[in-house]
């Protein structure tokens, strides 16, 4: 960092930053390119600090009293800091700017003050609500990942990243601009804080990014990202333990898949969802606890699977340890409330200082804590006094005690999906307690992890989201090859490298909703350099081979992975086409990793409109091609499927029924088709009766012909299906 005229140079072997003495950021130019990459047209502060209101008596005296933030108005540089002054506070800032290869990075150091700083005022530090650290104006490119915080083309990366949990990264629209932030929050941290700037051929972003995480010992995205395990598919199991556990393999290499999720249910005994968790007891069947379940994950490896470990690691479940018979003060509160009178074992009204006008009243969540003790209410007062009224002592068998005028107490927070749980207070020491008991867990044999409800967390989120993932991580003996989740922020890039999973869509509406939510949200990870999961495919009763194929094909087209969710092995007996569509999973896994399918085709794929059908030829190779749907094949609401394809100038129907197994009359002539299991494999007996073609209707074959396509879907729709 160099002074020069009226501007301080800040550069490496890659950017060269031009700041202003005035505080604003003059140039940005990528040395590679020769490209400037700020938007001139948008110069704005690069440092700022805020205030939740004026504090300074004669700015609180000519000003509104309300949030206001301060932009720099002066940067002197010295050796590597940079001294800030702002307009209107007397206070200062000193930032330490450090010059990498790869990035330079901004810290704040301190609010250096003088005497004159407050006046009178009785202060020791500035009223600091947050402080900008970078703020850059950059001209918009083709991408923005507003993950990684990253704007880019195919040949310049511009960047503004963390450098631990702490940093609140963020970027907003200013006309041509995308401006990048990186902010030092009071009630998260202030000083320390350090945002780093990348700029860089689009090509080496990953290079600097694994340089920043080697030099700050972070998790190692880059490093995830690159392995050949990204973009595997998973098989997901909560019904799997030691006596079936053989099963649970069989089913996962039938699919063709390697790696197998396993809901923590599977392990640790559980009542009603999510009562229990938190307390973690192994089931019976784990001899020894976690002895035993070590010996089965050692098992799933033996047989070339590797297991991951699927959590819910900031809840509490209701009927927990934590919650009775004294609830555990580290549970979070959404809403405080200060008792205004004694509170006695046998009052049923509770007077609070504060309106009750936010509390909730939907039955399951109306649920208060003060001191050990739950209570739940019916309905509460909004004229003074505020009081909840209707309330029943010792809810969830919490004992029943005498609490003292002042406790402050409030609204417990429960898990908005389920209320079968509470969140847990991340501003205590409970998920660092927690994390330790599944970290025994992970380290049994896991060796990846997805952590579900992640949103379940105080604010401010984009801090708490990735921390409390991250307070589990630091717990594990060996870092996981990958992890996913169902909430992300900024920081968590470096370790959610497979993004996120989308719950169970059932069959009729499956297609729909897979172009819908991931087909949707897969180009924008992309943009953040990532890729995420098409979703838990939850093995339904009517999931047929087409929704495979359609969900594997536009997961593909993404280079993205998906999961097939077998919740109940009871129950997969009941779908007829297990062979089906077992065998259209493991087509799609190969071709992921035989990489069998080529850009051309990828962008095919993307037409959500075409489906396709991967096939195995008659050379034993795999064969993509698209195919139609015969809509009303086998007559209105007859329970099977028909898709027509040509290739090799031939027309070819696949079929199946949906159901179980028929017999179809169809209107063409015998002598013209042929009937297969598979393409070039055994035939299959066609029949004729009254001058139609009769065949067995079960698992998905082919039956193909030279008759022209129309003819051909004429005659499936004046199809007849009947029962055997």
């Amino acid at each position: 960092m160099k002074k020069q005229s009226n501007s301080i140079i800040i550069e490496n072997r890659h950017l060269r930053l031009t700041l202003g003495e005035n505080g604003m950021a003059q140039s940005l130019i990528s040395l590679a390119t020769g490209e400037e990459c700020l938007d001139k047209n948008e110069l704005v502060p690069m440092f700022s600090v805020t205030e939740e209101r004026p504090y300074n008596n004669e700015i609180k005296l000519a000003h509104p009293n309300k949030r206001m933030t301060f932009g720099a108005t002066h940067v002197e540089c010295e050796g590597d800091i940079l001294t800030i002054s702002f307009e209107l506070v007397r206070f200062k800032a000193s930032v330490r700017v450090v010059e990498r290869d790869d990035y330079i990075t901004f810290e704040l150091v301190d609010f250096p003050m003088d005497d004159a700083a407050f006046g009178d005022l009785w202060m020791d530090r500035p009223p600091v609500a947050s402080f900008r650290l970078v703020q850059l104006p950059i001209r918009k490119r083709a991408k923005f990942g507003n993950w990684l915080n990253v704007v880019s083309d195919d040949t310049v990366a511009i960047g503004v990243l963390g450098t631990s949990p702490y940093e609140s990264i963020d970027a907003h629209e200013q006309k041509g601009a995308m401006v990048l932030t990186a902010d030092a929050v009071r009630e998260v941290k202030l000083k320390g804080t350090t945002a780093a700037l990348m700029v860089c051929e689009s090509k080496k972003l990953l290079d600097c990014i694994e340089t920043l995480e080697v030099d700050f010992d972070l998790p190692r995205g880059v490093e995830g990202r690159r392995s050949p395990c990204i973009n595997r598919s998973l098989y997901w199991t909560m019904h799997i333990n030691p006596t079936n556990v053989d099963q649970n393999i069989e089913y996962a290499k039938k699919c063709g898949l390697q790696y197998m999720l396993i809901y923590y249910p599977a392990i640790f005994k559980e009542k009603g969802g999510e009562a229990w968790i938190g307390n973690y007891e192994y089931q019976d069947c784990y001899e020894g606890g976690v002895e035993g379940l070590r010996k089965m994950l050692d098992k799933i490896k033996a047989a070339g699977i590797t297991p991951g470990f699927h959590v819910l690691h900031t809840h509490i479940g209701v009927k927990s340890k934590y919650v009775t018979p004294v609830c555990d003060h580290r549970l979070r509160l959404k809403e405080h409330f200060t008792l205004s009178r004694p509170l006695s074992t046998d009052d049923t009204t509770i007077y609070v200082e504060e309106n009750p006008q936010n509390a909730p009243m939907w039955e399951k969540c109306r649920i208060l804590r003060f001191g050990g003790e739950l209570v739940t209410y019916e309905s509460f007062s909004t004229e003074y006094p505020y009081c909840f009224t209707g309330v029943e002592r010792g809810a969830y068998k919490t004992n029943i005690v005498e609490h003292p005028m002042g406790q402050i107490g409030g609204v417990m927070d429960f898990c908005e999906f389920t209320a079968g749980s509470f969140y847990l207070d991340q501003n205590s020491s409970i998920q660092d307690e927690i994390a330790e008991k599944l970290a025994e867990c992970y380290n049994a044999g896991f060796e990846f992890l997805y952590f579900d409800g992640s949103e379940g967390v105080n604010p401010p989120f984009d801090f708490h989201v990735s921390n409390a993932q991250y307070r589990v991580i630091k717990k594990l003996n060996n870092p996981p090859l990958f992890c996913e989740g169902a909430a992300k922020t900024h920081f968590g890039w470096h370790y959610i490298s497979g993004g996120n999973a989308f719950d169970v869509f059932p069959a009729p509406i499956f297609k729909e909703k897979i172009v819908e939510y991931p087909f949707e949200e897969a180009p924008r990870m992309a943009q953040d350099f990532t890729r995420l999961n098409f979703g838990w495919w939850l093995y339904y009763n009517e999931m047929m081979p087409d929704m495979y194929e359609y969900g594997n094909a536009l997961s593909y087209s993404w280079d993205c992975p998906a999961t097939i969710r077998l919740s109940d092995l009871n129950a997969v007996a009941a779908n007829p086409r297990n062979k089906d569509n077992f065998e259209v999973m493991r087509r799609w896994e190969e071709a992921r990793v035989k990489k069998f399918i080529t850009l051309e085709q990828k962008m095919a794929l993307r037409n959500t409109a075409q489906e396709h059908i991967l096939l195995i030829n008659e050379e034993g190779e795999y064969e993509l091609t698209p195919y139609d749907c015969i809509k009303g094949a086998g007559g209105d609401g007859a329970p099977m499927s028909a898709y027509i394809f040509t290739r090799r100038n031939k027309n070819y129907v696949v079929l199946w029924h949906t159901k179980g197994e028929g017999k179809l009359s169809l209107p063409l002539p015998t002598s013209a088709l042929t009937y297969e299991e598979e393409l070039g494999g055994n035939q299959l007996p066609l029949d004729e009766l009254d001058g139609k073609t009769v065949l067995t209707v079960n698992d998905r074959h082919y039956l193909s012909t030279t008759l022209d396509k129309d003819t051909i879907i004429a005659a499936f729709k004046n199809a007849r299906l009947m029962e055997e």
